[in-house]
């Protein structure tokens, strides 16, 4: 799952995009609504951390653009405006839910995990094939019950293939699932990845295929 931070405060969102990469995002981060446009035109995010105070406008502007396209991604709104009516105003604008700053990192994630459940484009926290069964709000792959681990790129690429199961994953949707705009990303990184991941599902014997179509992508199927 791939996320972009809106917020101007820069500690503030690199200790973000640092916290949702130990809990197993992709995450970038903008600090203006005119960055926030390009990373959307350029990538498609799973959430949106939207900030009200920007720069170069009311971070409201971008929610409000974004729903008259008709773009149902999820917002986040992570501001300091604490007032019912801020609230009130963001909500019945677009937004899926409203934390006001300072949070903790633990509210935050858990707001982020409220949002998959609830938002159907994104995957369900449990997801099952074979004999795998991968919770991903704890980033858990189990295999006829033992547990296997798997490293965080891993466990986005197979998350990514099992909300696709039996369908055909375009490599460019499984690029964006794994990498952040500043992870250094070799040609060949992806098919570095599935590799290691077919290696260890196999010796699991976790009943799974996973098979790369030639310049299109990846399918994931059930063997067993």
């Amino acid at each position: 799952m791939r996320l972009l931070v809106i917020e101007d405060n820069a500690p503030l969102a690199s200790l973000i995009v640092r916290h949702l990469g130990e809990a197993g995002f992709a995450a970038d981060s903008v600090g203006s609504l005119a960055e926030a446009e390009a990373a959307l035109a350029v990538a498609t995010f799973d959430v949106l951390l939207l900030d009200l105070s920007l720069p170069d406008g009311d971070g409201q502007a971008l929610l409000a653009r974004l729903r008259a396209r008709g773009t149902n991604v999820p917002v986040l709104v992570i501001t300091a405006r604490g007032a019912v009516d801020a609230r009130v105003k963001a909500l019945d604008a677009g937004a899926d839910d409203y934390l006001v700053k300072p949070f903790s990192v633990a509210e935050l994630l858990a707001r982020i995990r409220a949002i998959r459940r609830r938002a159907p484009t994104l995957a369900a926290p449990r997801l099952v094939a074979g004999r795998i069964s991968l919770d991903v709000d704890a980033g858990e792959c189990r295999v006829g019950g033992e547990m296997v681990e798997l490293p965080r790129r891993e466990l986005a690429v197979l998350a990514a293939l099992l909300g696709r199961k039996g369908r055909v994953l375009r490599r460019e949707a499984l690029d964006q699932a794994v990498y952040s705009f500043d992870d250094a990303v070799t040609p060949n990184a992806v098919e570095a990845v599935v590799s290691r991941l077919r290696r260890r599902l196999a010796a699991a014997d976790a009943g799974i295929e996973i098979t790369a179509l030639r310049g299109i992508g990846y399918i994931l199927t059930e063997t067993s």
